[in-house]
């Protein structure tokens, strides 16, 4: 992305990425008990959800320090989406070939998270 300009959140990788996990929850969950809908299913979905949301948030703020802050709250959503799905798998609900392929795409994505804060907060101390 560093011979392309980023004119809006939706030009970051990072956000791209994040909104492509929220829609494989959206898909993974589909398959979920009726009678998980208000638990782990919506517990699932907002956190996915609230990934892409917080990068596009902190984006529009336009202040580096507000980003940051939006950034890291994308990770604790992230963390908490990674919780959830792992849960899901314990108790039968989620068969672990179905969220070895999401748990990659999360680990990726908090990589990408960790970099961008890193590189914002390398910027910002210049």
């Amino acid at each position: 992305m560093s011979d392309q300009s980023i004119n809006s959140y939706r030009d970051l990788r990072v956000w791209q990425d994040a909104m492509t996990l929220a829609e494989s929850c959206y898909r993974l969950t589909r398959q979920f008990p009726r009678d998980e809908l208000f638990g782990l299913t919506s517990q699932i979905r907002r956190s996915a959800g609230s990934v892409p949301a917080n990068i596009a948030e902190g984006h529009g703020r336009e202040n580096t320090g507000n980003f940051v802050q939006h950034l890291r709250v994308s990770q604790g959503s992230l963390r908490e989406l990674e919780t959830h799905l792992l849960l899901a798998e314990r108790v039968g609900i989620l068969p672990g070939p179905d969220l070895a392929p999401v748990l990659a795409q999360c680990e990726s994505l908090g990589k990408m998270l960790r970099a961008l804060i890193r590189s914002l907060q390398d910027k910002s101390a210049k």
